[in-house]
């Protein structure tokens, strides 16, 4: 006999944020065909509440109200109601959160919104208490008032949410007149964005506080094209200030979603894949531009915690894991005075208390974030050791705090593998593995990979969610953007002439199924399903967009090809959003990056070599170890790739050639004549 007093449609469902509510109350059905016909048949308006595994509230909201027996009552007794992981349906989360933002200002997660049996928006929010509160009313209110509007004025709430469908539809088209590109574009942008900067603590704006990594990444190519040290210095502050913040997770790497307060010490404590990609690198270019040893460590420890925490047995990436365990937010990170002295006891305790700030009441309902407020040189002297002495018995202190949260109930974690964010996550580990000469990370970008295809390919159709074994759901414009983008990483990290071909596979099939022929850019969905919008995202949000990661992914072919039918769609896309990026650059900072791409000389980097040959790699070393956002690289003995054709060995010897608009320099043969080329790239 089950043990559980109820069960609905969802236990059939693969995805874990659905599967946790499969015992609840309500009669939850997954989006299909069989819950939209169900409404129509008894006319019923349609509860959407969408979510996903690692959202706070959402567990709050189902705790309070879905798995209230009268509540749910009230639910099953007037609503078809479906939920949604928005992880796995990105569009459906795009069209409805663009609604909720359209009535009500706001948005975000969980979504809850109101639909005719048609599928069409008429009474939207996000999280609603179950009882009246603060203003905001209660869940069975609501619930009760929609029921009786829907019954007594459907032909206004009908005629109302056919007009919000006709205004999504509109907000496809790009306000403005295109703009020819040009730096005065980047340069604008940049000068908007720095406006925003918080001086004292780092990032933009105030609290709740989201990491940059897509605008600092932006601001690191604004230095290497001007040379300005002050885009520089902000990125500089900015990456500090995270990493010795309580919003990086100081014993266990990685970074958590974002800060509730401006100095980055108390965090939302969940983890997505996507930040830790996204985050990693930007350390990574960092420590390419400064050569701060503490940039570099942030990017192994992060991408430590992937590889221990984030990583399937097959080689993809896991999605998230949750800010919660114990019914507590963030009580598997946060820590009591008298634990670590517990563990440490005395003097080596109070070192500790003091490196992580673990004084005082605690900065989370009695329990301290742990966080570094004070440099390590000022640390030493305070305490009277050497750095040297500081960073020996702190490294002891952390192991022994480490050890011991691992005894811990650990938060869960959504194991759904997606395309998409696995690729932002691939292309983090290639490139890391070339920068930082680490061969286990070049092993993990190559088994995602190996892993992704074929495993989320059927029948030649590019999938989006994996777990337990089943792929499934067609995939979106940001998974095929992502792999390709990330293969060319990949090809650039093995010379393998695979991922190469793989990419320009998968950018061909991403052309033929999303491009808007009749405007501008990609739309999210392959347009098979029929859906009130097709939609079209232009915004680089928590995520890259996927027009912004197609149009990275496009130049850089047509710079490896040399063919200019990889150039027309992000070029025009890159015109027709100039003014808007210019202009609201923290909502463009990946485009922004494909538009400095678009703009520069180009950079095409061909070594004539094995790969697997000392000498060979003594030249790629030298030019990994440079920051050169723009740059292509190809290698090999074979002519395999268009850059490497009509290049030849001199002497029987590894050569490189470096070359800028279609003209290369003398042939280089060691890496101390490739050094002077690459030197005196930025004094052209």
């Amino acid at each position: 006999m089950s043990e559980h007093k109820y069960t609905n449609a969802l236990i059939r469902e693969t995805s874990p944020y659905l599967r946790q509510h499969a015992h609840n109350p309500v009669q939850w059905f997954p989006w299909s065909q069989e819950a939209l016909r169900k409404a129509k048949e008894e006319d019923k308006p349609i509860l959407l509440s969408i979510g996903y595994a690692a959202c706070h509230w959402c567990h709050v909201m189902e705790r309070e109200s879905f798995e209230h027996e009268g509540i749910a009552a009230l639910m099953n007794e007037f609503f078809i109601s479906i939920k949604v992981d928005r992880e796995e349906r990105p569009d459906l989360d795009a069209i409805y959160m663009q609604t909720v933002q359209m009535m009500t200002g706001r948005g975000g997660w969980p979504m809850t919104v109101f639909l005719t049996p048609e599928q069409q928006p008429f009474y939207c929010g996000t999280y609603f208490p179950p009882e009246d509160r603060y203003g905001v009313p209660g869940f069975p209110r609501v619930l009760r008032s929609v029921a009786t509007a829907y019954r007594e004025r459907k032909t206004e709430i009908v005629r109302d949410a056919a007009r919000i469908v006709g205004e999504l539809q509109k907000s496809s088209r790009i306000p403005g007149m295109p703009r020819e590109l040009a730096s005065e574009i980047l340069e604008e942008a940049a000068s908007r964005l720095l406006s925003d900067y918080d001086p004292q603590n780092g990032g933009f704006g105030g609290a709740p506080k989201f990491p940059p990594g897509m605008a600092l990444d932006f601001l690191m190519r604004c230095y290497a094209r001007t040379g300005d040290r002050r885009p520089l210095e902000v990125v500089d502050q900015t990456l500090t200030k995270m990493a010795r913040g309580g919003i990086y997770d100081q014993l266990g790497g990685g970074f958590h979603r974002y800060s509730v307060d401006a100095l980055w010490l108390v965090p939302h404590f969940e983890k997505m894949l996507y930040d830790n990609a996204l985050l990693s690198r930007a350390y990574l270019n960092a420590f390419l531009l400064t050569g701060n040893p503490l940039y570099r460590r942030i990017v192994e420890e992060t991408l430590d915690y992937v590889l221990r925490e984030m990583t399937s047995p097959e080689g993809g990436f896991y999605s998230t894991q949750d800010a919660d365990s114990e019914g507590k937010e963030g009580q598997f990170y946060t820590w009591e005075q008298h634990e670590v002295e517990n563990l440490l006891g005395g003097e080596e305790a109070e070192l500790v208390y003091h490196y992580y700030g673990i004084v005082g009441e605690g900065s989370l309902e009695g329990r301290h974030v742990l966080h570094i407020p004070r440099q390590a040189s000022l640390q030493a002297r305070l305490h009277g050791i050497s750095e040297e002495e500081l960073w020996r018995r702190i490294e002891q202190g952390k192991s022994a705090l480490f050890a011991a949260r691992e005894k811990r109930v650990k938060p869960a974690r959504d194991e759904k593998i997606l395309t998409a964010w696995n690729g932002l996550m691939l292309k983090s580990f290639a490139e890391a593995s070339q920068v930082l000469q680490r061969a286990d990370y070049r092993t993990a970008a190559i088994g995602c990979a190996q892993f992704l295809l074929p495993s989320m390919e059927h029948d030649g159709n590019l999938l989006h969610s994996y777990i337990g074994g089943q792929a499934k759901i067609d995939a979106f414009l940001d998974d095929y953007a992502c792999l390709a983008d990330a293969l060319l990483s990949l090809y650039e990290s093995t010379f393998d002439p695979r991922w190469f071909q793989e990419a320009a596979r998968l950018a061909g099939i991403m052309i033929d199924r999303f491009q808007d022929p009749d405007g501008v850019g990609f739309y999210l969905t392959n347009g098979n399903e029929e859906l009130i919008h097709r939609p079209k995202e232009l915004h680089d949000n928590a995520t890259p967009s996927g027009n912004s990661t197609a149009a990275h992914a496009l130049l850089r072919l047509a710079r490896f090809t040399g063919d200019e039918r990889w150039l027309r769609l992000p070029l025009r896309l890159l015109k027709t959003l100039a003014p808007l990026m210019a202009h609201h650059p923290s909502a463009f900072g990946n485009l922004l990056g494909a538009l400095d791409l678009a703009l520069s000389d180009g950079l095409e980097i061909c070594i004539v070599g094995d790969p697997g040959e000392e000498a060979t790699g003594s030249l790629l070393r030298e030019v990994f170890r440079r920051y050169l956002p723009n740059k292509v690289v190809a290698c090999g003995k074979n002519n395999e790739l268009h850059l490497l054709k009509d290049h030849v060995q001199v002497s029987g010897r590894p050569t490189a050639y470096v070359c800028r608009n279609q003209t290369c320099q003398a042939p280089a043969s060691n890496a101390a004549d490739l050094a002077r080329q690459l030197d005196g790239l930025n004094s052209q």
